[in-house]
């Protein structure tokens, strides 16, 4: 069973009203109606954003849900995440998220579930987390790199293009080696992993990017901007 990470920089149900890249991420399991579960976690699970979530994916052929960690539905977490074909992070405070998934145990349910074949991925602070840093502004002050759960090597960052030290900054923690080489990814696109390794990256918006940043032999910083397949041709 292929192990799928899908990553959007920004985007998707809570960030635009385009469908696309909501559409990708339950196409890539390959299940006619895919049981997707939402975890609000960074937000401090937010009524709003669960709204979002739902009112998105009723329009959707999938199984919806969500898992709270400030009001679980269920002390078997295990039973919960495992029985999910896709399970999708959102944004907020990484730092946080991470805590109350380590507290929870959640963050090895969620690798158990990666290893059975389940999709799993999300949108800012639940794009940057399965890599070994992700740049954020969990903590005030400038952007910070975070360490995050290692499951994707090197360095990550969202919003690329839709916050305007989110590129300056990335690139001088590249160059300087404060963080290793990194990929990042426009408001609207997405990369997408297969088995650990790069698959495609894709995009709900014509012109949104994904990259690739690595630091040179020579001290000096290489930006590749990746083939990025706009969705807008994608049936619904």
């Amino acid at each position: 069973m292929a192990r799928q990470l899908i990553v959007l920089g920004g985007g998707g149900f809570s960030m635009e009203p385009s469908p696309l890249l909501d559409q990708y991420f339950l196409a890539a399991t390959g299940k006619a109606q895919p049981r997707i579960c939402f975890l609000p976690t960074a937000s401090g699970d937010a009524d709003s954003y669960q709204l979002k979530f739902y009112r998105a994916h009723a329009g959707y052929p999938c199984v919806a849900s969500h898992l709270s960690l400030f009001q679980p539905h269920t002390a078997d977490l295990q039973s919960f995440l495992l029985a999910q074909d896709a399970i999708f992070v959102g944004g907020g405070n990484t730092l946080s998220m991470l805590a109350l998934w380590r507290t929870w145990g959640v963050d090895i349910l969620l690798r158990r579930a990666y290893e059975q074949g389940t999709v799993i991925g999300g949108i800012s602070a639940g794009m940057i987390c399965w890599f070994q840093q992700g740049l954020t502004d969990s903590i005030p002050g400038p952007l910070t790199a975070l360490q995050g759960l290692g499951w994707l090597p090197g360095g990550a960052c969202p919003h690329y293009d839709g916050e305007a030290l989110r590129r300056p900054t990335l690139q001088d923690k590249v160059a300087s080696g404060s963080m290793p080489d990194s990929w990042a990814a426009d408001d609207g696109a997405a990369l997408h992993f297969i088995d650990e390794q790069f698959h495609t990256a894709v995009s709900s918006r014509p012109l949104a990017q994904a990259w690739r940043l690595q630091r040179k032999a020579d001290g000096s910083l290489q930006e590749i901007a990746l083939p990025t397949r706009y969705l807008g041709g994608m049936q619904a």
